[in-house]
């Protein structure tokens, strides 16, 4: 069964579209991200799963329970990082936890919880005196009262330090190897391409593609980049290879020669290149999700253009 399952989901406010006849399955287990520019339906889409907002068409069922008509049980089974997030400056760690133990009506040690997210040793100290990371994780200590089977990261690294980011990543993956689920959005790409097993591109409110990275990357020309070393490089060679089958582009990089594969194997493009000058030495640079996000988003904006 899957932990998330979106129906044709629709959420109108008077003329503005934010979600638009979204379909999207996350299964159990999983770290699914969900991607999108500024505005793209994300916060939307969680306000819907968490029942905040009520969908103007179609349906969402989170662990078996529709979104809407057992929004309780949702919730009661659900922990959340949410982006606005706020904590009380004049309450200790320890304080913010036991707090949301009384919330939600269950007996756990509030201590082991704040040890998971790697803030136990200041679970005496006041909120007000944490680091931007710090603040992030007790309130993730909170989302994961009462064992949660799903957690929604909404914007989890915003603001980080590269070591708050990859105390985050790390924590997420103890969680996941723990069983939970985890619905990631985000629009900070190295985040997500570090720790997600699928992610979900949004745009606009519609679905522009779903899948594992690698299968992004082979659904589309954005693939792979070559950097080649050959004898004697110049512009000629350099127009000669950008003719070549299965070359998006070519053009000289630090004495180099870069070749952007454009949908054939890396392989074939090299062989290609050999015979217009001797290949010495190379080395490949698959794309980006930055790059994939780009040219998904790009090619749905041409598309509706």
């Amino acid at each position: 069964m899957p932990a998330i399952e979106i129906d044709g989901l629709t959420k109108r406010f008077g003329d503005v579209v934010a979600v638009d006849d979204l379909d999207i399955s996350v299964e159990e287990g999983e770290i699914f991200g969900f991607l999108g520019p500024n505005g793209a339906g994300k916060s939307t889409t969680i306000d819907i799963l968490l029942d905040f907002i009520r969908p103007t068409e179609g349906t969402m069922t989170v662990l078996g329970h529709d979104a809407q008509s057992d929004g309780r049980a949702v919730r009661q089974r659900t922990g959340v990082l949410p982006d606005a997030y706020h904590v009380y400056d004049r309450l200790t760690g320890r304080q913010h936890v036991e707090f949301a133990l009384e919330m939600k009506g269950v007996d756990e040690d509030p201590m082991a919880l704040l040890e998971r997210v790697r803030v136990a040793e200041a679970a005496d100290r006041k909120a007000g005196g944490y680091s931007k990371g710090m603040r992030q994780r007790l309130v993730l200590a909170m989302a994961l009262v009462g064992e949660p089977d799903l957690l929604v990261l909404d914007e989890p690294s915003t603001g980080l330090d590269p070591n708050g980011a990859r105390e985050m990543r790390e924590i997420i993956r103890e969680e996941n190897e723990r069983g939970t689920t985890v619905f990631f959005s985000s629009h900070i790409m190295e985040q997500v391409e570090a720790v997600c097993d699928r992610v979900a591109i949004i745009d606009r409110g519609r679905l522009v593609a779903v899948d594992t990275i690698d299968g992004l990357r082979d659904a589309t020309e954005t693939g792979e980049t070559l950097y080649v070393y050959v004898d004697a490089l110049d512009e000629g060679i350099v127009e000669r290879v950008s003719t070549l089958d299965g070359v998006g582009s070519a053009a000289i990089d630090d004495g180099r020669l870069r070749v952007g594969v454009d949908g054939v194997s890396k392989f074939a493009v090299l062989g290609a290149i050999d015979e217009v000058a001797p290949v010495q030495d190379f080395s490949v640079v698959e794309s980006s999700l930055e790059d994939l996000f780009v040219r998904y988003t790009n090619d749905e904006r041409e598309v509706r253009a």
